[in-house]
């Protein structure tokens, strides 16, 4: 029974279990990224409230965030997912593909979720990450 599963998560992913999990490995990774920065607007300057509260202070309004916890654990989603991926898809695409879907991710959860401002060189920067992944899925 062993060996079977072994021999079925080591054989090579197909085009779609490649890209789902690839695509999974960047959610996740930008919904961290998202949730954590989010997290970190509210709780606001870390240097102001230790020079309140010490260093206890500070460490517990950040443990005490639900969205920082949030953000951390879709963090370890995204590495333990890249992993998986690692052990069925060649490095050479699952890296630099997952990410540069970060990337692109992150640019429009930035826009529309955290509002901020990107700019049309960010965009055209994304544009050419996202012409990379294609040359690189061919």
């Amino acid at each position: 029974m062993t060996a079977l599963v072994l021999q079925h998560v080591l054989k090579q992913a197909s085009a779609a279990e490649t890209w789902a999990a690839i695509s999974t490995v960047a959610l996740t990774a930008v919904a961290g990224d998202i949730l954590t920065a989010g997290a970190m607007r509210r709780i606001g300057d870390l240097d102001l409230i230790r020079a309140k509260s010490g260093l206890p202070g500070a460490i517990k309004a950040v443990i005490g965030s639900p969205m920082f916890l949030l953000g951390v654990g879709s963090m370890a989603v995204s590495f333990f997912t890249l992993l998986f991926t690692l052990s069925v898809v060649d490095v050479s695409l699952a890296a630099p593909a997952s990410a540069a879907m970060t990337y692109i991710g992150n640019a429009f959860a930035a826009k529309f979720f955290l509002r901020e401002n990107v700019d049309r060189r960010r965009w055209i920067s994304a544009a050419f990450v996202t012409a990379g992944v294609i040359l690189l899925a061919k």
